[in-house]
């Protein structure tokens, strides 16, 4: 199967980690497992055929608690689409699942990158996501 549409360009758009004092780091770091990934996936149309597709990804404790830190990243990739696109299921798919699965190992990467450099090493995502078992329970 060919590939209807060319990644010309992928970056950082944006990175956040906050921690706000000692105290919060040192509580964190034992409430670290808990913390869940979140992911949010817009899109851009540009000119001649390409779209800016921003996939955020926010790692975060959805308890509440006043000592939390903050990790984010928007990674944003350039792509162009073939002509013959047309269907708007078809594009949505290249969107949410294709591109998704093509970036997800360098959006990880720079996410666990964060991580380790704001002081919590060692943290690994056990589990892989699925863009396509998400794309498909979205839309099926």
């Amino acid at each position: 199967m060919t590939e209807k549409y060319k990644i010309l360009g992928k970056y950082i758009k944006d990175m956040s980690s906050e921690t706000k004092d000692i105290e919060t780091y040192l509580f964190v770091k034992d409430r670290i497992a808990k913390y869940q990934l979140g992911i949010d996936i817009s899109s851009k149309p540009l000119k001649n055929k390409l779209i800016e597709i921003n996939t955020n990804l926010k790692f975060e404790d959805r308890e509440k608690s006043d000592k939390k830190s903050y990790f984010e990243i928007i990674y944003s990739t350039i792509i162009r689409i073939d002509e013959e696109i047309k269907d708007k299921k078809e594009l949505e798919r290249i969107i949410l699942c294709d591109v998704q699965i093509k970036i997800y190992p360098d959006l990880e990467k720079s996410l666990l990158d964060l991580l380790h450099n704001s002081g919590f090493q060692g943290i690994k995502f056990e589990k892989k996501v699925d863009f396509e078992t998400l794309y498909n329970n979205k839309f099926n």
